[in-house]
């Protein structure tokens, strides 16, 4: 037993059995209760919570031997199924959002705000594409008096979508604007503190306090002006743009959006008002993922109950960028959070309603149906901190003729469906598995296929197709293909795919006994036929629930198959197989593969992905399974981009610099390149960047190294060559291959 207080926002516990020792936070509430516990071979303490919410508050490490102590209660409303988090309703305007209205859709303007009339047209177009509310940006007092006329003028065209002002360094402004918009969106990081220079600073308990007290006097303003007006407002941090006292104390980390984030929320309960939200931004959808969990579980232990908005902050363009949100949102929506969603990318922001509507409503049917499986105990997923479950990779064995050990890649694997016509024109086959040709040859490069998947294998006569089929496999990839097929029609050296009814029955065992097995799992099955896997030696193990399965979730029956794994100390590598149905729309399966087995691989769950839809191309498949190991943060093979969506803040234009920028630099894996419109998040968001790009006046670009600015005021026409330069003087660059 012991007593002592307790911030309601958690940092950590040190010393022995029973110390407490806590960041200094002017929120407390008593500990009439602590002991460690010891369960699941995991150690945790109990907290009995004085504050409004829940009883007792759980903490343990966010993972073994982690300083981050996370509530253990929960993150989400139920761990094997999906239960929509239930909140509050927060009016925008007549747009009601919580967990008793549909998600929301909504996107924000590009215009520059003090054009009336560009702006009002583009709310128009975005209102008559479907989506539910627009944001603006409003700088300045300029800004600010348009935003009165934009109001009008939609009135009078019969356009009641509600409006949401963007707000950063400019408290005076969000007063002002308050007057005509629904909602004030406010970022902790720069709404009341400086922009940040990235300064470790040091704080007393006094200082810290003074610094809150701050905050309070220029924020209370505002949220009185709310009230009167009936405002809403989101309290919408940025992991780009947190303020150096918040990075001082908490780091750049989810943590630290968090307690920025908490900051304001306590100023707004103690003024009385309670129509917000928040967000948890960032361009890293690991990062975005687990900010967005912390906040959760410490709004179950305070009791709160505001609504989500949610969104990957700078995704980018085409399906680099829709992979990214589907990542980030996807994987949220299948646990039932979040309420109103944003996909932001480097195009029109009228392209963005399409795959936000689909990612609604991806999110809206698992919750509708409750889609999930059987309870079950999960002690292994790190929900708050990133660790991979590496699977054990392929060894070879004595006496075998060929190579497998590159069958599956370290950062993780791609593998292709491949069908007996793509066989008959073998050059192009080669080409496109991304295999390198020498005289005819194929060879694996950074970004080949590492194995196939062959659901008919050729006739045995036929000697062309075998013999492209053998020069694969000299180069360490994996030819996969069906128990039957093998049966029928042996292919030397091929992984056979069983199922665990042909495992029961021992129909495998009619192969010869050094045959390299893959075994294919539904992860809902009895624990008893699960059991089966225990007695094979099997290279992989890939991951597929049909596609049409209305009630059993995928990612629920992917984590309690890790569940089982871990349990039973088995380290067969996971693949993640997704079958779609023929005529799934192109974006359907970037959506759908990024919120379902983008969801388990940015908790470290699975070693890669197959993906196969019968009509669609190719290329577009195998570039997809490539952005989505990327996205999760696993394998780099191209260069990787923060590119943010514009807005009226921006100071060129974006998506034409972008393309430019792209076009000149895509050839470079491993490096990150930050393209920003403006100041705003530029050296925050950043941080996850080698090198930036960034709009420093009208015409003129600022270069980034990481936070810090090593070049200002580059002429534009000058700026993409001067970033080249760059990438070369720090010995980042490499010619583009030359054309085959």
């Amino acid at each position: 037993m012991a007593t002592g207080v307790i911030p309601t926002s958690f940092l950590g516990l040190k010393g022995k059995e029973y110390d407490l020792g806590f960041a200094k936070n002017v929120d407390f509430g008593k500990i009439s209760y602590l002991k460690r516990v010891k369960s699941s071979r995991m150690k945790f303490f109990v907290i009995r919570n004085s504050n409004q919410g829940s009883e007792i508050a759980e903490l343990q490490p966010a993972s073994e031997g982690s300083p981050l102590l996370v509530p253990r209660q929960k993150y989400c409303e139920s761990m094997h199924r999906t239960v929509r988090r239930k909140t509050r309703t927060v009016m925008v305007g007549n747009v009601a959002i919580g967990s008793d209205h549909p998600i929301r859709i909504q996107t924000m303007t590009t215009t520059d705000t003090k054009d009336v009339a560009g702006t009002v047209e583009q709310v128009m177009r975005i209102a008559d594409s479907g989506a539910d509310i627009v944001r603006i940006t409003v700088q300045g007092k300029k800004e600010a008096d348009a935003c009165f006329e934009i109001k009008n003028s939609l009135v009078q065209k019969n356009c009641n979508i509600p409006l949401v002002a963007d707000i950063h360094f400019a408290p005076s402004v969000a007063l002002r604007v308050a007057e005509c918009f629904e909602k004030i969106r406010v970022n902790p990081g720069n709404f009341a503190d400086r922009r940040a220079q990235f300064e470790k600073l040091e704080y007393t308990e006094e200082d810290y306090q003074k610094e809150l007290e701050h905050i309070e006097q220029v924020f209370a303003p505002l949220v009185e002006k709310c009230k009167k007006y009936g405002r809403a407002m989101r309290i919408g941090t940025n992991h780009g743009s947190l303020s150096d006292r918040i990075m001082s104390y908490y780091g750049d980390s989810p943590r630290g959006m968090v307690e920025s984030a908490f900051e304001f929320a306590r100023i707004c309960r103690k003024l009385d008002f309670h129509n917000f939200l928040f967000s948890m931004k960032a361009s890293n959808p690991v990062i975005m993922v687990q900010a967005y969990r912390l906040l959760v579980a410490e709004m179950y232990v305070q009791g709160w109950d505001y609504p989500l908005h949610l969104g990957v902050t700078e995704a980018g363009e085409g399906e680099d960028g829709r992979m990214k949100s589907a990542i980030g949102i996807g994987t949220l929506l299948q646990d039932g959070l979040g309420d109103t969603i944003r996909v932001s990318l480097t195009e029109p922001p009228e392209e963005e309603i399409d795959p936000c509507r689909r990612l609604a409503n991806l999110g809206m049917r698992a919750a509708e149906l409750q889609q999930g499986v059987a309870p079950f105990e999960e002690k292994h997923r790190h929900c708050f901190d990133f660790q991979r479950r590496s699977g054990q990779l392929p060894i070879q064995k004595e006496g075998e003729e060929v190579d497998y050990r590159g069958v599956l890649h370290r950062d993780g694997s791609a593998l292709m469906s491949v069908s007996l016509h793509q066989l008959k024109t073998l050059e192009l086959f080669y080409k496109s598995l991304a295999a390198k040709l020498v005289v005819g040859m194929p060879f694996k490069d950074l970004a080949t296929v590492d194995s196939i998947f062959l659901r008919e294998l050729p006739p045995v006569d036929d000697t062309d197709a075998r013999l492209a089929l053998k020069r694969l496999i000299d180069i360490s990839m994996g030819v996969i293909t069906p128990l039957s097929e093998q049966l029928t029609k042996p292919l030397p050296n091929a992984i056979i795919l069983v199922n665990l009814n042909e495992l029961s029955t021992g129909a495998y065992k009619l192969l010869p006994e050094s045959t390299r097995l893959a075994v294919s799992v539904r992860g809902d099955e009895p624990y008893e036929e699960l059991e089966l896997l225990k007695g094979i030696d099997a290279m992989m193990i890939l991951h597929d629930l049909p596609y049409t399965e209305e009630k059993i979730s995928r990612v629920h029956a992917a984590r309690r198959l890790f569940e089982y794994l871990a349990d039973n100390a088995l380290s067969f590598p996971v693949i993640h197989h997704i079958r779609f149905p023929a005529a799934t729309h192109r974006d359907d399966v970037v959506i759908f593969a990024g919120a379902n087995a983008g969801a388990l691989l940015v908790d470290g769950l699975g070693d890669g992905i197959l993906l196969e839809a019968p009509d669609l191309d190719f290329d577009f498949l195998r570039n997809s399974s490539f952005n989505l190991l990327q996205g999760c943060r696993m394998r780099n093979t191209k260069t990787e981009y923060v590119s943010c969506p514009s807005c009226g803040r921006t100071l060129f234009d974006l998506q034409e610099v972008s393309a430019q920028i792209r076009e000149k630099t895509s050839h470079l894996p491993g490096v990150s390149i930050a393209i920003m419109g403006c100041i705003v998040n530029g050296p925050g968001e950043m941080a996850d960047a080698d090198f930036g790009y960034v709009g420093g006046a009208p015409g003129k670009i600022d270069l980034y190294v990481g936070k810090t600015v090593v070049k200002r005021g580059i002429a534009m026409e000058n700026a993409t060559d001067a970033l080249i330069q760059l990438i070369k003087d720090h010995g980042r660059w490499v010619d583009p291959p030359a054309e085959e």
